[in-house]
């Protein structure tokens, strides 16, 4: 008998995970320890006989179930049935919602970023944000399965969130209608001449096959070979551990390594190379088929912040160690674990941590995260904005590093400014996004975007010294 398991490199609980097939063979069972059933069931009988309100026999297994995992660490979860649905339906990019990545902090929930194009980006909630109530329900006490299921809905219908903002003496109220949240993964535009950006939001079933045509129409439409170009991995959460690895092998060289994971059973041990079986979907096709042979040596610059996990660490880590990218931007978010989501009889399932991953140097990144070889901070964020960010290390419960270094590492000097930051003429109008690859009101660009601008220059550098070299 064999069992389906996905393999999640998703950020955080809550957020839009995406994931990739794996099957596990049943083990051996372990022997039950009596006495602690004994004692389960004892506590089982009082609450039925004495609790001030009856209490259905489901709901207390269920809870106790989900206790047992949530005391493990941060990511491993239990869903009943409509759960397990719902996170499935996220894993194909589209979902019923506001449109928010979210995560657990002191028993509330915290924005880690609002996803572009939906009704919460559009209303102006912010990364940091704590919601304390959806409609009339305090969050303090509810899991983060629990708040996505309060927030998503069908659309049209509408919710309240209570909100609290650094710096505000009161409690905002935000009044959103759900929506139909189409995410896109990957969106693409010129920076300027010979100088293409992509950012990808998240890791879905799609993003290598977009990451492809999105870097084709670019260099079909800069008409020569591009000069640079910029992956922005900023604020993504994570998502499918195997579209990770096709988006590094869009720039590295056939079967370099991209990512290896250690776990106690021989299914959690595993090394992806940048080779179509390790990120093909399911069909077999190869999502890079469109991809410009010059992609895997066009000059490169990664964007990461505190909110790129997981899976965008992944690619940010195989860049770096293969020498293929120039990191710039603050310290990665150090989600170094992956979760496999394994299906119950009942229909529901359990999202539990299997293995570490580590990148190809060996590097553990779990509640360290990542050094960018720049260090550029958000010019925008103050330093209670800076505060606000969670990282893995702050989650109660998080996996030790298997290094023993659980504090990130100690970040280099900034780098100094060795290009005046390019300027917009008054007047111009900025860069159009390419068709299918809009932006929205957000639409990043050299002149608002300090770290963009900052990328932009590190990749011009690189382009000088390249001349000297030569």
């Amino acid at each position: 008998m064999k069992k389906i398991a996905w393999l999640v490199a998703g950020a955080m609980a809550g957020g839009v995970l995406t994931l990739s097939m794996q099957a596990l063979a049943d083990k051996e069972a372990s022997p039950l320890p009596l006495n602690e059933l004994r004692t389960f069931a004892e506590v089982f009988s009082l609450i039925k006989q004495s609790y001030v309100e009856p209490v259905d026999d489901k709901k207390l297994i269920d809870e106790a179930i989900k206790g047992m995992l949530t005391g493990l660490d941060p990511h491993s979860d239990y869903m009943k049935p409509e759960e397990f649905k719902e996170l499935r339906e996220g894993t194909q990019g589209e979902f019923g919602g506001l449109g928010i990545e979210i995560g657990a902090e002191d028993g509330l929930v915290k924005v880690v970023s609002p996803i572009e194009d939906t009704p919460a980006q559009k209303a102006g909630i912010k990364s940091g944000d704590l919601i304390i109530k959806i409609d009339d329900t305090p969050v303090r006490g509810l899991s983060l399965n629990d708040a996505v299921k309060k927030m998503r809905g069908k659309p049209g219908t509408k919710v309240t969130l209570t909100i609290a903002r650094k710096n505000e003496t009161k409690p905002l109220v935000f009044t959103l209608a759900r929506a139909v949240i189409k995410t896109k993964s990957v969106k693409y535009k010129m920076l300027e001449p010979d100088y293409g950006y992509v950012r990808i939001a998240q890791f879905q079933e799609h993003t290598a096959e977009d990451l492809a045509a999105g870097l084709h129409k670019l260099y079909q439409d800069n008409k020569q070979p591009l000069k640079g170009l910029v992956l922005d991995l900023r604020d993504d959460p994570g998502g499918l551990l195997n579209g990770a690895v096709g988006v590094a092998a869009a720039f590295l060289p056939k079967d370099k390594l991209v990512v290896y994971t250690e776990g106690r059973t021989p299914d959690a041990k595993m090394r992806l190379t940048a080779t179509l079986q390790n990120y093909a979907r399911q069909n077999g096709t190869d999502p890079l088929a469109a991809l410009p042979a010059q992609s895997r040596n066009v000059p490169m610059v990664v964007l990461v912040n505190g909110g790129s996990a997981s899976a965008s660490e992944i690619v940010a880590g195989a860049l770096q160690d293969q020498k293929r990218a120039v990191l710039v931007g603050t310290q990665t978010f150090g989600k170094g674990s992956v979760q496999s989501i394994l299906p119950l009889g009942s229909q529901g399932g359990i999202k539990l941590t299997t293995a570490r991953y580590f990148t190809p140097s060996g590097r553990s990144i779990q509640a360290k995260g990542i050094t960018p070889d720049v260090v550029v901070e958000d010019a925008t964020l103050t330093a209670a904005d800076q505060a606000l960010r969670v990282r893995e290390a702050d989650l109660e419960n998080h996996l030790a590093n298997p290094n023993g270094d659980d504090k990130p590492a100690k970040a280099a000097k900034p780098a100094p400014k060795l290009i005046t930051p390019p300027q917009t003429d008054k007047g111009a109008e900025p860069a159009k996004p390419e068709e299918g690859g809009q932006f929205g009101p957000r639409e990043p660009s050299v002149k608002n975007d300090y770290q963009l601008s900052q990328a932009l220059n590190v990749l011009k550098v690189q382009q000088i010294l390249e001349k000297r070299a030569n």
